[in-house]
């Protein structure tokens, strides 16, 4: 029996959205450990845009097809899945590969969509969610009746991150590249336009100098001495991104050490199964209920249909989103 065909996006060469192309390849089939999802929509991120520029490779033996979260329909479970059966609305962490008209994705990374949730929500859930719970809650261990100051706080990870400091009881300040996008987000935290105000100046006037006890920073290099600054004692900086640059000059060390601050980051990328699962375990328990609520439902920008993959990717590109955009099969 010839294997079932379905159309897939690569990379034809690193570049611009232009490199985008669509090739018919066989369906994947799943492992003893995965479940083969019918995509009906997938999210577009940060990383897809660096993989594309060819400056985020896939690792060693992964699929070299971009797309790292998808919502759908479970086609086929492998032979040891127990959560999920055929049938089932699914949204999950792909490990790449969700530019597809199928894709398989490990149970563990799998998450059940709420009946109130639209596939095109659920398909802006995981890498966002997935990331702020991490970085925010698991590494940063934000708790509720602290203050976090998220840069980039009108893209998908910003938009999520101060959603989800909001509905557990969290102070956030956050800094924007436009006064349509302080607007934009008003509801959700006290934004900041970084091009015509000092974000520093700006949170010590408003916080009576009492600075932030955590920051989620994808600028890096540039905002360093402010973000130090700005931290509390115990303070906690958390980079995953570095988009204003990556190496950093004349640091303060002594104020880490009178602080005591400590400065992590990761990648999701990196992060081996167990790990991922332990995130996912994390969501299911404290962000399902309130998704099921109809609380902390991702903020979408626009939507693509799947042959308009580079017109995506050239917003995003753009960067005038506020929120996911998402492609619909």
């Amino acid at each position: 029996m010839t294997q079932m065909q379905m159309r897939q996006v690569i990379i034809t060469e690193a570049g611009g959205p232009e490199k985008l192309a669509f090739e018919q390849v066989p369906v994947p089939k799943v492992t003893a450990n995965e479940v083969l999802v019918k995509v009906h929509a997938f999210g577009i991120n940060r990383p897809d845009i660096l993989q594309r520029q060819g400056l985020y490779p896939m690792p060693k033996g992964v699929t070299p097809v971009p797309g790292l979260e998808v919502a759908g329909v479970v086609e086929a479970v492998g032979e040891q899945v127990t959560q999920f059966k055929v049938g089932d609305l699914v949204c999950g962490l792909t490990n790449g590969g969700g530019y597809a008209e199928y894709c398989v994705v490990p149970e563990s990374q799998t998450l059940n969509i709420p009946e109130n949730v639209s596939f095109v929500q659920a398909a802006a859930i995981p890498e966002t969610f997935f990331t702020v719970w991490a970085n925010v809650f698991q590494m940063a261990h934000a708790k509720a009746g602290e203050t976090v100051l998220v840069h980039g706080g009108s893209s998908g990870i910003g938009t999520t991150a101060l959603m989800l400091c909001k509905a557990l009881g969290l102070k956030t300040f956050a800094t924007v590249g436009s006064d349509e996008k302080v607007q934009a987000i008003s509801n959700l935290t006290t934004a900041i336009n970084y091009k015509t105000q000092d974000f520093e100046q700006v949170i010590n006037a408003a916080n009576g100098n009492a600075g932030v006890d955590i920051v989620l920073d994808i600028v890096g290099a540039p905002y360093l001495e402010r973000n130090l600054n700005l931290l509390r004692r115990d303070g906690r900086l958390v980079y995953i991104a570095f988009l204003g640059g990556a190496k950093a000059k004349d640091v303060k060390l002594g104020q880490i050490m009178m602080k005591r601050l400590t400065i992590t980051g990761s990648t999701m990328r990196a992060r081996n199964t167990e790990e991922k699962a332990d995130i996912a375990r994390g969501l299911k328990q404290t962000v399902l209920p309130l998704w099921e609520k109809g609380e902390c439902l991702p903020m979408i920008y626009k939507t693509f249909t799947f042959d308009q993959i580079q017109d995506a990717h050239i917003a995003m590109d753009k960067g005038d989103h506020v929120g996911k955009i998402v492609v619909v099969m």
